[in-house]
């Protein structure tokens, strides 16, 4: 989840040259990056980060950009996940459309989290039961508070975790915009910030939360491009391509922060040996865990 390469030098559980390389990959390492956190943290880049750095950036460049840039191609329903094509999405997610786009992990179905109607055509593209629930995405770490509690969370959590590769599940609290019939029936929602700017682009401008889940029939393997879900593309208003995404099929790492002080791995995903680092350099403790 973005937790900088020399954040990690820090962490014993990221940093032991004894540390298996199956246990730790280079895809999740990918996002470790990030300057700004590193400024934020002030922490002192080492020559063992370093080294990883130049490593990881040179083998996923090729794949990040196309995350960011898309793929310049348009046909049918196809359009590049770029800036020129955001305004076009807003608008179809606006009139209650399915929008198909990139995320960090993997391609998702997204639509307007507050359109009942659009929220139900997800269901019934992915042939999926109601009763499992749909994840939200918003633009920005601060705008997760419109949507779920954080007040508990230890300070700098969610920056230290997003954007990336994590869905968090938080209660929703009753200051939560979210339209009830999303979900109903459950007092949590799973929110993401996916390291990716077309969608958080696409989120900002719409001003709200979008509903996200996973391209693909329900009980199918996830899609990594788009062409994995090219008999869904007639069920979306527009299919934004990013190139293959480089993470692989796991998806994210999915946590529950419901309790206070506690955390809970739902789902291990491509990052948790990352998130569990982040939480516990927090002091949250692993719920159910010996102490």
């Amino acid at each position: 989840m973005n937790i900088p390469a020399r954040v990690a030098a820090t962490l014993p559980l990221l940093a032991s040259p004894l540390l298996p390389s199956s246990s730790l990959s280079l895809q999740s390492f990918c996002s470790l990056i990030s300057h700004h956190r590193v400024r934020k943290l002030g922490l002192v880049p080492t020559v063992q980060s370093r080294r990883l750095r130049r490593c990881v950036e040179e083998k996923m460049a090729s794949s990040l950009e196309k995350c960011d840039a898309g793929v310049e191609t348009e046909v049918g329903v196809v359009r590049p996940a770029t800036g020129a094509h955001t305004e076009e999405a807003v608008e179809a997610l606006r009139a209650g459309k399915v929008i198909a786009v990139p995320t960090d992990t993997l391609y998702g179905f997204a639509c307007d989290a507050c359109s009942l109607e659009a929220v139900n055509r997800i269901y019934e593209i992915k042939g999926r039961k109601h009763t499992s629930p749909l994840a939200i995405c918003v633009g920005d770490v601060p705008d997760l508070k419109r949507f779920a509690a954080t007040e508990h969370l230890p300070h700098g959590l969610l920056e230290n975790l997003l954007p990336g590769p994590v869905t968090l599940v938080l209660n929703r609290g009753e200051l939560s915009i979210l339209e009830k019939s999303l979900n109903p029936g459950l007092d949590s929602i799973g929110v993401r910030v996916p390291d990716c700017n077309f969608i958080r682009d696409v989120a900002r401008r719409l001003g709200s939360a979008l509903a996200l889940t996973s391209a693909n029939l329900s009980g199918q393997p996830s899609s990594v491009s788009i062409k994995d879900f090219e008999n869904l593309w007639e069920q979306c208003a527009y299919v934004y391509n990013g190139g293959v995404l480089p993470s692989g099929r796991a998806g994210s790492t999915v946590v529950d922060l419901t309790r206070l002080g506690k955390y809970k791995i739902l789902r291990p995903g491509s990052a948790k040996e990352e998130t569990v680092a982040i939480l516990e350099m927090h002091s949250l403790e692993e719920e159910g865990a010996a102490t």
